[in-house]
């Protein structure tokens, strides 16, 4: 399984739309199953990591796919957003 390093990205600053278009890309692969099985928590993770970086898209589709998930599993996502923020 391919799986996009974000630590690898090479982006710029912080909040640049280059590391929001990456961290967008990545929410796409997990909500697709791009290369990965297809898992919501992760993509939704992603996207919302997007959008607090400033992607519009990706706060669409966050919104779209927390429709799809249960609440645990949403509070999973924001609970493993918050802790990849904190990191980085």
């Amino acid at each position: 399984m391919a799986r996009y390093d974000v630590q690898e990205a090479g982006f710029g600053a912080a909040g640049s739309s280059t590391q929001a278009d990456v961290l967008f890309q990545m929410g796409m692969m997990y909500a697709t199953g791009r290369d990965c099985d297809v898992d919501l928590v992760a993509a939704h993770k992603w996207f919302n990591i997007a959008a607090i970086k400033g992607c519009e898209r990706a706060a669409a589709l966050r919104s779209e796919v927390a429709g799809s998930m249960s609440k645990a599993d949403l509070a999973k996502a924001l609970r493993d957003a918050r802790d990849w923020m904190t990191v980085h």
